[in-house]
């Protein structure tokens, strides 16, 4: 496996640029072979290939063979790679201001999500493309479990394993050390090896990627508690996408977002179908009441909202992430629906 990989890392750097001035867009994502968003990306490589008679070529680079998402944004910046299939975790280092949005207990369905992205998504798109990357599509992964060695249902029980963290962000790894975590960070590509090796005890993920991964076959427990959500988008170089014909564009772009648009159709089917397969395998589903709920969201209200708002993230990102939270659920209470907990505010 280390030696095609490193074959493939050589054809990354030496992918010519393309036969009879053919645009060859190298694409980069830590998706396994045969996942859903490969596949999905596998479909979109075949419809530009359709569309654009061969003028356009996708090449994906799947399963982190290209690195981690933070070394994919590098080799974008230095034109090994063009474009990436990236999470919040990667879009992050280029605007931190999405945080606002995957703030943890804030947003508790796909409705509340998908209100949320309608008034907030745009100003992210426009924050992308200002620093030099143009959104192909947005989707979403799911929303983040916790999966571990132990059962966990309170913090504390979570405070007693090693946790995986994503990246090396040291501020956020100082907060969880502060309060009474063990973090270690991690390059999402290191996880498995440090799970089998008993390195890290627990993880944070969609229960799809959990199973993609094999992750969950050395932490037999799930949290039933939506942590957070996981968007995600397909960005491509400003400057690449610039040398694709002109004509093109438009009809690209829209098969982006429709392959997009299908899997995002799938994502919560495709959540269900794996926490049902790896319950097969032997996971534990642990339930956490309201009440121990409850406490989680204290903590974060405590702890993470006053590191988080105005420091990771803007105070005017947050407002907007709130303002249309706070209409959305106005407008379910006034349809009779059932009312959802009220945002939590710094």
């Amino acid at each position: 496996m280390r030696a095609v990989a490193l074959l493939l890392l050589a054809a990354l750097a030496l992918a010519p640029a393309g036969a009879d001035g053919a645009v060859v867009i190298k694409l980069g994502t830590v998706a396994p072979e045969g996942s859903p968003w490969h596949d999905a990306l596998r479909d979109l490589a075949a419809e530009w290939q359709r569309i654009s008679g061969g003028e356009v070529t996708l090449r994906i680079y799947p399963g982190g063979v290209a690195g981690d998402e933070p070394d994919m944004l590098r080799k974008m910046r230095i034109g090994q790679l063009n474009a990436a299939a990236l999470s919040s975790g990667g879009l992050e280092e280029i605007v931190p201001d999405i945080r606002a949005m995957t703030f943890p207990l804030l947003l508790r369905d796909d409705g509340e999500l998908a209100a949320v992205f309608a008034k907030f998504g745009p100003r992210i798109s426009a924050e992308l493309e200002a620093k030099g990357y143009k959104v192909l599509a947005w989707s979403s992964t799911g929303w983040i479990h916790f999966f571990s060695r132990k059962p966990v249902v309170a913090p504390e029980d979570l405070r007693q394993q090693k946790l995986f963290v994503w990246g090396s962000d040291a501020q956020y790894v100082e907060l969880l050390k502060q309060t009474g975590f063990q973090p270690l960070p991690l390059a999402v590509t290191d996880l498995l090896p440090a799970l089998q090796t008993g390195l890290v005890d627990a993880f944070a993920a969609p229960p799809s990627v959990a199973l993609a991964y094999q992750w969950f076959a050395a932490t037999p427990h799930m949290a039933d508690l939506k942590w957070q959500p996981l968007p995600g988008a397909t960005v491509i170089s400003a400057k690449v996408w610039a040398q694709v014909p002109a004509e093109l564009r438009p009809r690209l772009e829209q098969a982006a977002a429709e392959v997009g648009a299908k899997l995002q159709a799938r994502i919560g089917a495709l959540n269900e179908q794996a926490v049902e397969a790896m319950r097969r395998r032997g996971l534990s589903v642990n339930r956490v009441s309201v009440e121990v709920e409850e406490r989680w969201k204290a903590l974060v209200r405590e702890k993470g909202l006053p590191a988080f708002v105005g420091t990771r993230f803007s105070r005017e990102a947050f407002a907007v992430v709130q303002e249309a939270l706070v209409e959305y659920r106005r407008g379910r209470a006034a349809a009779g629906q059932p009312a959802a907990p009220s945002p939590a505010r710094p």
